[in-house]
């Protein structure tokens, strides 16, 4: 009588047990796939080299037109662009090359420091102008996966910034013009000319996530240079790498993921749940 008392009770644990780990299991599957969305908070992107490889064919070009326009023998070619690029944002990086290999004439850009600033400001201005009717034309297409990522983060409720040293008129233009004006709807749009100090410091992002009131913890940012992800490991934010056409070789050391790009095929690209497995 005792041990089939016994043997009834272990076979009711047993199946208590059974039933308990299929529920929990089944309960842990499903706040697994609803919740996995919810915890990343934001996608903030960087915009050239990560939407559109525009460095190589839209800034360059830009920047060889306006010197053009100016009367500037000057030309950027394709390899020295790569190593100016080691100075963030436009303004900086005409000043430094140019106090490393010399003023162009008086006539042209003024020998005073204030004259010099107002004329390289003067010359990125016309550059963005040039920049911006490249974009128009359709010159520069987005990197792969970028649309079908941003469409899954609208989706699942998943808000969206573009942090980036470029000018906010140039940045937000590019949004508008290749992803459409109901996309550019869901970003905040956080540029160079906002914040004290460009990247590598980490204020655009800072800026971004105090203005967006968000939590560093549930945030992913997406760069392609060590310049940004230098930016990114200062603000304390997880970082995803995407290899552009002149960072393809740089010391990505600290990214959370480093890949050649975000692909177009969801099954081997990067996804929402790709970022949130980053986040710290």
């Amino acid at each position: 009588m005792k041990l089939l008392l016994s043997a009834a009770i272990v076979s009711s644990a047993s199946a208590f047990t059974t039933i308990t780990s299929t529920f929990a299991g089944s309960a842990f599957s499903k706040k697994t796939a609803t919740s996995l969305n919810a915890e990343l908070e934001a996608i903030l992107f960087d915009c050239d080299g990560v939407l559109a490889d525009t460095e190589r064919d839209g800034h360059r070009p830009a920047f060889n037109k306006a010197f053009q326009l100016s009367g500037i023998d000057e030309e950027w070619g394709v390899e020295l662009y790569g190593k100016l690029l080691e100075t963030g944002g436009g303004k900086e990086r005409m000043t430094a090359h140019w106090n490393e290999v010399g003023w162009p004439s008086d006539d042209l850009i003024p020998s005073d420091e204030e004259g010099r600033a107002a004329k390289v400001k003067a010359l990125h201005l016309q550059k963005t102008d040039i920049f911006m009717d490249l974009i128009d034309e359709g010159s520069i297409p987005l990197r792969p996966g970028v649309l079908r990522l941003v469409d899954e983060a609208i989706e699942n409720g998943v808000r969206l910034a573009v942090c980036s040293t470029s000018n906010e008129k140039a940045v937000s233009n590019l949004v508008k013009t290749l992803m459409g004006e109901e996309r550019r709807s869901k970003f905040q749009i956080y540029a160079g000319d906002m914040v004290k100090v460009k990247k590598p410091a980490p204020d655009v992002y800072n800026m971004a996530v105090e203005d967006m009131g968000l939590d560093k913890s549930r945030c992913c940012i997406v760069e392609d240079t060590h310049i940004g992800l230098g930016a990114a490991k200062a603000a304390g934010i997880s970082c995803l790498v995407t290899k552009s056409s002149y960072s393809a070789d740089e010391d990505f050391t600290g990214a959370s993921k480093i890949v050649d790009e975000l692909g177009d095929d969801a099954e081997s690209g990067v996804t929402i749940a790709t970022l949130t497995s980053l986040l710290s």
